[in-house]
């Protein structure tokens, strides 16, 4: 098993890497399953639905269960179909055209129900998870509070054990709590005697537990949003999950969790934008031709479908490699599986939620005034997509992650970081400039991925070198450097994704996914090299900054491509396809 983040480090064989081409028939079915239902029972209902039309909600969350839907990732044991990752991220993937239902779905299946998968003993398990598989109970996940967003250990909320010891009493508010106005569990963070950080299944119909009234929202309006208030709320005391003092280690493994798959809700979303926004510009006739026609809509078009087959390369990339690691693990062991990839997990929910909303604003834009109009569509898909950069971690933090937990596993000796790092250093004396790149349609483009590994490396090791153990004070060039992580998975990914396609069907046959390559490396390579100045610049000057750009300038010696006939090009396989296509 390939150690997370190692992507940094070694070249990935093609064939190993899991990709969307590998759907089995039981994958496809599932899919097939969850778009069906968005079909028959959520697309009719979609103004009902977000005008919060009383339990509606519920009745389609509970319809879903009835199909299995919220019983993916429970163990068969306790009622579930013990699914792997790949169909749980198939099922997020083709309910997001139901809008705020997919995020109140994933809110039960995920965060809600997974801490008791994951860390639940045998009797929560067999007493919650049957009746969350099924849909007759109905979770929600419980951390943030109106004082601690981001900063999620300095929560407030308390549990003080009672003096016969049978119940915790919990005292405290949480803020912005998905599905509340209508679950039955929530998994609630409190400090045990004010500073045991803890997690406890708690029950809406326990003494003391409150909702208060539904958010007003500027997107996922059929999703209920509401406060949690716990006053002096009785928990029983085998309600503890897990451990007390251990509820961060929940939290966190969780929060891996709901970042990874956060970014298939993104991925479905930006295909349905696509989508739409193909037919439209097929259909609407400007200056007595589609608008299809035109060369600045192909290029959004095609922009947006190169960013599109990066996410949702590097979305089922990262699931095949969870399903690996998680392979006949038991549920408490799968934790520590999952945190191994937590890099991986923040990678997704960045880059995914980026690019939707930058397929989403192109989107609209194609409509032009009409696409500002709630009668279409993508009104609403660039309403609801803005939240997906603050929920789950807001991206600014998980950018902060990306970087720090690289460093801290290199510093323990987990991940051989520094030691690449050094031989990056050594290797620059004698790097020439020009040498030929590799053969065939992706030579260039995978010398420039790899290429981009070393620069990230040259860049991370000027600046670790200069701020040692106080590098987490400086956030910008944290940011600057997850920047340059993330942009390399996403380009790794689907590099990877269309070698393996080559090799299966030839160059014809991948001929579309090596012009999505090519597009995604193209507009790249500036944005790297700016990002690498940008670190270099900050951590060194003079005689010293000037070699250090002559380093750079020999590493990425990428020479552009005629992007704009590669684009025109990718615009008319999306065009004939009238959507998304790869």
């Amino acid at each position: 098993m390939s150690k997370g983040g190692m992507f940094l480090l070694e070249k990935a064989e093609p064939g190993q890497v899991f990709t969307p081409e590998d759907f089995t028939e039981e994958h496809r079915m599932i899919g097939s399953l969850a778009a069906d239902f968005v079909a028959n029972e959520i697309s009719a209902k979609m103004a009902a639905l977000e005008a919060q039309e009383p339990g509606l909600m519920v009745e389609l969350l509970k319809k879903s269960g009835e199909l299995g839907l919220l019983s993916a990732e429970v163990p068969e044991d306790f009622g579930g179909m013990e699914l792997d990752k790949i169909s749980s991220l198939l099922i997020g993937e083709n309910l997001a055209a139901g809008g705020s239902f997919v995020i109140s779905h994933g809110a039960h299946t995920g965060i809600g129900t997974l801490p008791i998968v994951y860390f639940g003993n045998e009797q929560q398990k067999s007493k919650y998870l049957p009746l969350l598989a099924t849909g007759e109970k109905l979770a929600a996940y419980a951390l943030t509070e109106p004082g601690s967003g981001s900063d999620a250990l300095a929560a407030k909320t308390k549990a003080v054990l009672s003096d016969d010891g049978t119940h915790y009493i919990l005292n405290g508010t949480k803020q912005f709590i998905t599905n509340a106005g209508f679950a039955d569990v929530f998994i609630v963070y409190a400090k045990v005697d004010g500073d045991k950080f803890s997690a406890f299944i708690v029950e809406k119909d326990f003494e003391g537990v409150f909702t208060g009234p539904e958010e007003k929202k500027m997107g996922l309006k059929g999703s209920s949003t509401c406060s949690l208030i716990l006053d002096h709320a009785r928990v029983p005391a085998e309600n503890l999950l897990g451990e007390i003092g251990r509820g961060h280690v929940v939290a966190f493994n969780i929060l891996n969790i709901g970042r990874f798959k956060l970014a298939a809700g993104c991925l479905g979303a930006a295909k349905l934008a696509i989508d739409l926004a193909a037919k439209y510009s097929l259909e609407r006739i400007q200056f007595g031709v589609p608008i299809a026609r035109f060369g600045l809509i192909q290029e959004k078009l095609a922009r947006m479908a190169a960013a599109t087959y990066a996410v949702e390369s590097m979305v089922y990339r990262t699931g095949g490699m969870l399903d690996k690691v998680l392979k006949g693990l038991e549920p408490a062991a799968q934790a520590k599986g999952i945190e191994e990839y937590a890099v991986e997990c923040s990678i997704n929910k960045v880059y995914s939620s980026e690019v939707l909303d930058q397929v989403a604003d192109e989107a609209l834009q194609i409509f032009g005034g009409y696409g500002y109009s709630q009668e279409y569509p993508v009104e609403l898909i660039y309403r609801d997509s803005r939240i997906n950069r603050i929920f789950e971690g807001t991206n600014e933090i998980n950018r902060l992650l990306i970087p720090g937990t690289l460093l801290r596993r290199a510093i323990k000796g987990q991940l051989p970081l520094i030691q690449a790092a050094q031989q990056v250093a050594k290797e620059l004396v004698g790097v020439q400039a020009g040498s030929p790149a590799g053969e065939g349609p992706l030579a260039k483009q995978a010398e420039a991925v790899e290429a981009a590994k070393k620069v990230f490396l040259m860049a991370a090791g000027v600046a670790a070198q200069k701020y040692l153990d106080q590098m987490e004070r400086e956030q910008e060039i944290l940011a600057l450097l997850a920047n340059m992580i993330i942009e390399i998975y996403a380009l790794e990914s689907g590099l990877l994704r269309a070698e393996k396609e080559i090799r299966l069907k030839g160059e014809e046959g991948a001929g579309l996914k090596i012009l999505l390559v090519q597009s995604l490396v193209n507009d790249s390579m500036p944005k790297f090299e700016n990002w690498a100045k940008e670190v270099l610049a900050a951590v060194s000057s003079g005689d010293e900054l000037r070699t250090q750009l002559a380093g750079l300038r020999k590493l990425l010696r990428y020479q552009p491509i005629n992007g704009i006939q590669v684009r025109r090009l990718i615009a008319d396989r999306v065009l004939a396809a009238e959507g998304y296509t790869c």
